[in-house]
């Protein structure tokens, strides 16, 4: 096998070492693989496993990232002079004489957030048989990309990608855990090509714990000056992030803190903006992109700082943001970061959030339960998420992943259509997405759409299912390839019924006049094109299929922008917080099925909320993960969910016909920002604040202890 390094050449100054799916002298961090016993079962293997001794030896371990950098600290890769892997710094403005203005307020806060991981439904997992035959290898695979992973396998294990078959069916759950190349699936495909016979490998919830990416786990300084009518002038923030002894291969783990350089108080006016972002190597679980990368962070350094101002300057937080927020007459723009920005609509959204939510009354409320000592807490987010990413999101960095996705219809004899798409179905409902727009496209009822996704030999090429991309892109796609496929039948059509094919239509599986009077079922026409072509004219050459790829062209990404607030109670006597309620107004451009958008953000607004108040990798001083069973990884379960109101605003992307944006990670991306908000409203009374997530009892009886 041969050795992968995870950096990407855009982000300049990027560096990490070579990677081996085993550990080659030295390990580097505890869930690394040292050894692999393949066996007739898992418990043989396991009993196995007890029987070899490793002979090691202790090193200093690294495992906090804002000490990594100190000169005493050990140094993890030899060849190197530092653990810094990645610095990038962004400077807009003049943030300094900003904040020296008599005028201006500053607010100044650290935030932490702790190390969490994906806890997936199904644990990652990994069939393959290699048929020496021929040289070919099938991988069945629980992930996201079967086209870059079929890249990946080609590249490391020496075969022709054409000789590499990748089925990703439907999966349990990704979040961008399962994105990502790991050596134990890097290894189990070396094991089949050299035993020549199938190797399965299948995770348990420790080793999902130990190996899966990690991510978060960043500490931020930060600071916001705003005047005493509520202009925002400028922030300032320094970023130090911990990712692991390397960079994940191939998508590396510094896009998180781009991305958090990029978006924090994107959704803003301002004119001075100065960041650094510095990520560090250390001795801990490699952590890399997982739902809404950057998100979490970003959002909640800008809103956060936004209402400790307003609190600053007596001023309510939503009428801060008012007069703050980029107007939605005011598209296209560009940020104080670069990043080019349309079809957002951060006021109307605001506005209907408090509408659903009943401002007014919840601040009544809030002040009538504070005189009987109850605090609780009302809290928001203005936020952007990052979906549609157009090719030169990787395509820069040199890295094998599509940006486009593809899609082919065809109409079979019986009238019933077969679509194929690259994007993957990881249970957000992706077929039924896709299905849903051939069928209103071309003109047939839903149950006559049969839908393939995830497998390299049978679908057309693309990204895979990643970025909030599925709809906007493949869906697209689809569109695009069931137009052309209805343009082609209705030219068939025209020729049989001797008329013009802009006279016709098809609508339920037939064949219509404009006003919906039938002339053809679908399933004659089908009939008489592939076994009567004798009745068809020689110069007709019909083809029932159609291929159609997208790729964004327009933008580097498409931004949704949404709305969100979070009600809380917290009990000062045992630091404990109750979510009561949480609302959610969306833009993610047109909604093809509201049901399924609807609940990919309540789905991620739990996750937000895991983040905010339950989830972390709990490590030892030497590097040892403490908490590796769901006994003792808190994660939010059906008694911590609220009641999630969720509205849309729909502002159509002009980068496509179908309109759509991404919506899969605005929820886990705005949660905790607006969660931290609440409560902090709640200790405001008390002379309390909090600035560490996730905010367990303990953390919130500590800062009412310091207050």
């Amino acid at each position: 096998v041969n050795s992968y390094v995870g950096i990407l050449t855009h982000l300049q100054g990027f560096r990490s070492p070579p990677q081996m799916p085993l550990a080659i002298e030295t390990a580097l961090w505890q869930g690394e693989p040292l050894v692999m016993v393949v066996a007739q079962s898992r418990a043989i293997a396991e009993d196995a496993c007890a029987l070899i001794e490793v002979d090691m030896e202790p090193l200093d371990a690294v495992c906090d990232a804002e000490t990594a950098l100190d000169a005493d600290t050990h140094v993890i890769h030899g060849e190197y002079e530092n653990n810094r892997a990645w610095e990038r710094i962004v400077n807009a403005g003049d943030v300094d004489e900003a904040f020296a203005r008599a005028d201006v307020t500053v607010v100044e806060r650290t935030f932490n957030f702790a190390r969490h991981t994906g806890v997936t439904l199904e644990a990652r997992g990994a069939v393959v048989e290699f048929n020496s035959s021929d040289e070919t290898m099938t991988f069945h695979y629980s992930g996201q990309a079967p086209h870059m992973m079929q890249v990946i396998f080609s590249k490391h294990l020496g075969l022709p990608e054409e000789n590499i078959r990748v089925i990703s069916n439907d999966v349990g759950g990704s979040f961008g855990i399962k994105i990502h190349t790991y050596g134990d699936e890097i290894a189990t495909a070396a094991a089949a090509k050299l035993l020549r016979r199938p190797v399965k490998f299948i995770a348990d919830r420790m080793e999902s714990f130990m190996t899966d990416i990690h991510a978060r786990d960043h500490v931020i300084k930060a600071r916001m000056g705003v005047t005493a009518n509520g202009t925002i002038v400028g922030i300032d923030f320094d970023d130090i992030t911990g990712i692991g002894p390397f960079s994940m291969y191939p998508r590396t783990s510094a896009i998180e803190c781009n991305q958090v350089l990029n978006l924090t108080g994107a959704p803003y006016v301002m004119q001075n903006y100065r960041a650094r972002g510095r990520v560090v190597f250390q001795n801990k679980t490699l952590m890399c992109q997982y739902r809404a990368v950057g998100h979490p962070i970003a959002m909640a350094i800008a809103d956060g700082l936004l209402e400790d101002a307003a609190r600053a300057i007596n001023m309510d937080p939503v009428e801060l943001r008012r007069r703050n927020l980029i107007g939605d007459d005011a598209y296209p723009t560009t940020s104080a970061t670069g990043m080019k920005l349309d079809d957002l609509s951060h006021h109307k959204a605001l506005t209907k959030l408090t509408e659903i939510m009943g401002y007014e009354s919840l601040r009544e409320d809030q002040a009538t339960h504070r005189k009987s000592g109850v605090y609780r807490g009302i809290g928001f987010v203005s936020m952007i998420e990052v979906t549609n990413p157009s090719p030169m999101f990787y395509g820069i960095g040199g890295a094998p992943i599509a940006s486009q996705d593809g899609a082919t219809v065809r109409l079979d004899a019986g009238g019933a259509l077969h679509v194929a798409s690259s994007i993957t179905e990881q249970g957000q409902g992706t077929n039924a997405i896709l299905a849903q727009i051939a069928a209103g496209v071309f003109g047939v009822d839903l149950d006559r759409v049969k839908v393939t996704t995830g497998d390299t030999a049978t679908t057309p090429y693309g990204g895979g299912t990643w970025a909030s991309r599925g709809a906007g892109i493949g869906g697209e796609a689809m569109l695009q390839a069931a137009q052309a496929l209805k343009d082609q039948v209705l030219d068939v059509a025209a020729v049989m019924l001797q008329t013009d094919a802009a006279k016709l239509d098809i609508q339920r599986g037939a064949v219509t006049d404009p006003d919906g009077t039938e002339r053809l079922r679908l399933e004659d026409l089908a009939r008489t094109v592939y076994y009567r072509g004798n009745e068809l004219p020689n110069d007709l050459n019909p083809e029932l299929i159609a291929t159609r790829h997208y790729r964004v062209t327009d933008f580097p990404f498409v931004f949704t922008n949404g709305a969100m607030a979070a009600h809380v109670e917290v009990d000062i006597e045992t630091g404990f917080v109750k979510v009561l309620h949480f609302w959610a107004v969306e833009d993610c451009g047109r909604v093809i099925n509201p049901l399924l958008v609807d609940e990919q953000i309540r789905g991620g607004v739990v996750q937000g909320i895991g983040g905010a108040l339950y989830e972390e990798c709990h490590y030892s001083e030497d590097g040892q993960l403490l908490n590796t069973t769901m006994a003792d990884y808190m994660v939010p379960m059906a008694a911590e969910m609220p009641d999630i109101t969720v509205a849309h605003i729909e502002t159509p992307t002009k980068t496509s016909v179908l309109g759509a944006k991404g919506a899969g990670e605005a929820g886990t991306g705005g949660a905790p920002a607006a969660i931290l908000n609440a409560v902090n409203d709640a200790l405001s009374p008390l002379g309390a604040s909090l600035w560490q997530m996730p905010m367990t009892p303990e953390r919130v009886l500590t800062a009412l202890d310091d207050a």
